[in-house]
């Protein structure tokens, strides 16, 4: 059973795709006609205009994904039933942190596309350095954001690559936990946290101690004292990357 068996239930409300970023993973894939989606879910940042193919451990996602979604298959990132070169790109979207070996998984991934690699990642020590980490849950460190492939690691592994900031909007509406850096409220919700992995992998007691402490601090006002100027501002580098490269 996959991460996302247990917390798939009504992800998709939750982490709707937001068209901003879209856009920038969209523009990212370049001139590819066809694309495979490694770690797929239910769909998000799918590209409407071209030929997609999902790939997708988890069968609670893969029963989320809207009508007229593309076609998924049942596999693995590592393990890609697909012949080699047989699409113009591959696309992989905040999945690589669940994979089970990401150096075997990417070399799938250079397998099967003929052009472009595109991957939508995160940058762990810009993660680290926000407050809901840094303040609240330090140890979504260790259980989480290892996970997360260094950026210089990724640049240095595939070819010609290079990775780009992308900066995610205050009213973004995918609700993923760095998103949420103005809306320190959406975190005491437990649908928010449900639609994360990182809430899945702290322990009970962690979780109950940061969203206890999240709440004082709100009621209280000392968090408005610390960062209230983030309700403001229209954009935030939470280390969202976008890693390109070029076959």
């Amino acid at each position: 059973m996959t991460s996302y068996d247990e917390m798939g239930l009504g992800y998709a409300e939750v982490r709707r795709p937001d068209p901003r970023l879209a856009e920038r993973i969209w523009d990212a894939l370049g001139s590819a006609r066809t694309v495979v989606n490694v770690g797929a879910g239910t769909g998000s940042y799918e590209p409407p205009d071209r030929e997609v193919l999902a790939v997708e451990p988890s069968a609670v996602m893969i029963a989320q994904r809207p009508a007229g979604a593309a076609p998924a298959i049942q596999a693995t990132a590592e393990s890609l039933p697909l012949g080699d070169r047989s699409f113009d790109a591959a696309l992989a979207v905040l999945s690589m942190q669940h994979w089970e070996d990401v150096e075997r998984g990417l070399s799938e991934m250079v397998r099967v596309a003929r052009r472009r690699i595109v991957l939508v990642t995160i940058d762990v020590d810009v993660l680290a350095d926000m407050w809901i980490v840094r303040d609240y849950a330090p140890e979504a460190l260790a259980v989480h954001a290892s996970g997360f492939p260094a950026i210089d690691s990724l640049i240095g592994t595939l070819p010609r690559a290079r990775a780009d900031v992308l900066p995610v909007p205050r009213d973004c509406s995918d609700g993923f936990m760095a998103a949420l850096w103005a809306t320190p409220e959406a975190h005491l919700h437990a649908n928010v946290r449900a639609a994360s992995s990182v809430w899945h992998q702290l322990p009970d007691q962690v979780v109950e101690r940061t969203v206890a402490a999240l709440r004082r601090d709100l009621e209280s006002g000392r968090w408005d004292e610390c960062y209230g100027r983030l309700r403001e501002t229209s954009a935030l580098d939470v280390g969202l990357r976008v890693v390109r490269a070029e076959l």
